[in-house]
């Protein structure tokens, strides 16, 4: 049995290119209202996450419903939801937050788009036991809301949810299409630590970056902090938005504390998520001054840095440098953790030289009906879309 959770509904195709096409292809049906995101039974959610066969610590609920509920530009998710027969009482199998084509990109076509949870990652989640199962059950969903295609949006290419994805593609005679691709730099936390930054660093900025730390305690003592508690974390959250908004990040208006919806939704995530052990923020201090500060996802076996703050008046002793160094420590000192994603840009200057393990991230158009012709139209919109965005950015840089 499929279930759909409220599905906006998926806007006809109304451009002059659909319009020369055969009335079959500009026509999408219309799309039944159902449960949205947040009515989505949390303990079924929570349950499913436990037996995720990939984890993503930006699909716990905790995080989602959090973000659903006051993020901005992210409110009024919807999500594909799967049950399945086999499950203990027919229990959820898998879920996928989705928003339309029309809301992620303005292109009025019929299609879905993995909607993004804060953090730069949408991998659904599906249970391990009949990942393959879930992922047709999703892939069903998506078409009787009407749905032409999925686009999935910052998944990891190579990962188990992909692969389950992927065997339900071919299963349906269906191949999916990778739209944009990049390589994202994550951490081996079963490293000896010291071995592996050393790897990374080399002994000559290591040196340097001790050397910068001894500057750096010419204003207190060093020390790393992580909070864990509910209370601590609490807390600990107020001094990562001070110092995130103390930035450039605060210059340029994308501070979390600078949008009330945006404040809301961390302080009500962060707490949470660490009464469950699924949430840690790091700090630097120089005596009682704190530097540096960092949000720290975990899920499974996997941890997920989502962002960093700095004191920029100390920025001479690479405050966030010396907070990711004590991170990469304290991770690989954990049994619990295998892999952190730094969920980072492609060629982030701050962690690709520390964390050097690389996996392939991406884009993917997964079509849903064979020789379906509105598809070719929403990949050609997308491809447009993609290269106007690129040439934007190039020539901004020379205007630059």
């Amino acid at each position: 049995m499929v279930e759909i959770a409220d599905i906006t509904a998926v806007r006809r195709a109304s451009t002059k290119d659909v319009a020369t096409r055969k009335q079959t292809a500009a026509t999408s049906p219309a799309v039944e209202a159902y449960t949205p995101l947040a009515a989505v039974a949390v303990s079924q959610w929570r349950a499913l996450a436990e037996r995720a066969v990939e984890p993503n610590g930006y699909h716990l609920p905790d995080w989602a419903l959090a973000v659903n509920a006051s993020g901005r530009g992210r409110t009024g998710v919807s999500a594909l939801i799967a049950t399945g027969d086999a499950a203990p009482d027919g229990a959820l199998i898998g879920l996928m937050p989705m928003v339309t084509l029309a809301r992620a990109y303005k292109i009025p076509l019929p299609a879905l788009v993995s909607a993004q949870p804060y953090g730069t990652l949408c991998t659904p989640l599906l249970d391990r036991a009949m990942a393959r199962d879930a992922a047709v059950g999703l892939l069903r969903a998506a078409r009787k809301a009407g749905a032409h295609a999925l686009v999935l949006r910052d998944v990891p290419l190579d990962g188990a949810a992909m692969q389950a994805v992927g065997e339900a593609l071919r299963q349906e005679g269906l191949r999916p299409r990778v739209l944009h691709s990049r390589l994202r730099a994550a951490l081996d936390a079963t490293r000896d630590a010291d071995r592996l930054l050393r790897d990374a660093l080399g002994n000559k900025k290591l040196k340097e970056l001790r050397r910068q730390r001894h500057r750096l305690a010419d204003h207190g003592a060093v020390r790393f902090d992580v909070a864990r508690s509910r209370v601590d974390v609490a807390a600990a959250l107020e001094t990562f938005l001070r110092l995130e908004a103390s930035g450039w990040k605060g210059r340029r208006g994308t501070a979390l504390i600078q949008h009330d919806g945006d404040a809301a939704f961390i302080r009500r995530a962060a707490p949470a998520l660490a009464e469950r052990g699924q949430c840690e923020i790091v700090s630097l201090r120089a005596g009682t001054t704190p530097v540096a500060a960092g949000i720290v996802l975990r899920h499974q076996d996997r941890a997920f840095f989502f962002k960093l703050g700095i004191d920029e008046r100390f920025a001479k002793f690479s405050p966030g440098v010396q907070l990711t160094l004590d991170l990469t420590r304290h991770l690989c000192a954990d049994p619990a953790i295998a892999v952190a994603d730094s969920t980072a840009s492609a060629d982030h200057p701050m962690i690709n030289p520390i964390w050097r393990g690389r996996f392939a991230i991406g884009d993917v158009l997964i079509p849903l009906r064979k020789n379906d012709p509105v598809v070719p139209l929403i990949h050609a919109a997308l491809r447009l879309r993609m290269w106007g965005r690129d040439a934007a950015r190039r020539a901004l840089r020379v205007i630059r």
